[in-house]
């Protein structure tokens, strides 16, 4: 027998799920065939067989999440010793982050009946007990010594679902995003200041997040310190020549945001091009990781939906984010006399603990002037 372990699928993606098997228990497979999709935080991958053989056994169903390192399926190979096939660069335990799968030295258990996405700390009794009252173990937080999980948890979470029906796990895109939320929310010193910018001049054919990526690159170039990457263990800030901005995209499965690279060095033309570029991509789900990594600063333009105040997170490294509004109509002073005018509500998002509120509101400045010009 050997095993085809899931491989390094690179960027540094810890775990992936299963999307869809194209081989059954029993086939016969060619090397380089198309085994299974997995879906990642970054995209669809498709993994092929890294040999010709029979397959023996499948490890997960459609749903499940997979560790890197760990089993997808079981060749019946009798020819070939085990020797745990690895296709790519599998990371060590101790190489791996936080978000690998923990490991516990007692009872490992996960509800038999459903399919399982994490691992359960539980013992026989209590497995029997969750099975009888149709609970899954997988998502209850045990509050016993060292996170078992008791009766009176299941119990609870049985009452829980009676009430209020099941609840679903986050996955893919969503579940990565609520992480970064919550890093986010316990690292980040953050700060929001609002302004409204006056485009009444703009022509009805002007690209307001094209005006909005061109003003950021202009407010970079006089408040550097905004594109920039935030160290808060070694309490130490690399300002990045490159303005590589992160776009802010909304789909069904979540939100993405890939980087449009180099902006200040880009034509209008080549700039839209590359958005539309990286939008499609996005929504076909074949946008490659690197592509989603690696942002200096982000733009959000929630305003294309709705909402004019917003309050921008700011994802670690990156030290802000700014937020547009809803474009709206409001009466403004002009020559002594109120005038109606066209205005852009902007939320600038910013890191304290490395950047100042004079060097915020200077970058928010600019940004203003450069959009009103």
């Amino acid at each position: 027998m050997k095993y085809f372990k899931l491989p390094d699928l690179g960027e540094g993606l810890q775990e992936a799920e299963i999307v869809e098997w194209h081989v059954n228990v029993g086939d016969s497979v060619e090397l380089d065939q198309l085994l299974v999709s997995v879906e990642t935080a970054k995209a669809i991958v498709e993994v092929p067989s890294p040999q010709a053989g029979v397959i023996a056994e499948l490890f997960g169903q459609e749903g499940d999440l997979i560790h890197i390192g760990e089993p997808l399926l079981e060749y019946a190979n009798e020819e070939q010793e085990d020797s745990g096939t690895v296709v790519g660069k599998v990371k060590t335990e101790a190489e791996r982050s936080d978000h690998s799968r923990p490991e516990v030295d007692q009872f490992i258990i996960g509800s038999p009946d459903r399919k399982t996405s994490t691992q359960a700390l539980a013992t026989p009794a209590i497995r029997a007990l969750a099975k009888r009252l149709n609970v899954s173990l997988d998502g209850i937080k045990g509050s016993g010594r060292q996170g078992l999980i008791t009766g009176d948890d299941v119990e609870k979470a049985a009452r829980m679902e009676q009430d209020f029906g099941q609840s679903e796990p986050l996955k893919g895109v969503r579940r990565v995003m609520a992480k970064n939320m919550a890093k986010a929310h316990a690292e980040v010193v953050k700060v929001t200041i609002h302004d409204l910018a006056d485009i009444h001049h703009w022509f009805g054919s002007d690209d307001p997040t094209l005006r909005l990526i061109k003003a950021m690159s202009s407010a970079i170039k006089a408040e550097p310190n905004l594109n920039a990457w935030y160290n808060g263990e070694q309490m130490s800030l690399r300002v990045i020549e490159s303005i590589d901005l992160g776009i802010a995209v909304d789909t069904p499965d979540g939100l993405f945001v890939p980087v449009l690279r180099d902006i200040g060095q880009r034509t209008d033309a080549n700039i839209r091009q590359g958005l539309d570029a990286l939008r499609a991509d996005v929504k076909t789900r074949t946008i490659p990781p690197k592509e989603l990594m690696g942002a200096t600063i982000t733009l959000s333009n929630y305003g294309t939906i709705a909402g004019r105040f917003g309050n921008p997170v700011i994802v670690p490294p990156m030290v802000a984010i700014l937020g547009a509004g809803k474009i709206h109509e409001a009466v403004v002073p002009h020559k002594g006399k109120p005038v109606i005018h066209a205005m852009l509500p902007l939320s600038l998002s910013f890191d304290h603990r490395a950047i100042t509120g004079g060097e915020a509101a200077r970058f928010l400045a600019q940004v203003i002037e450069s959009l009103q010009q």
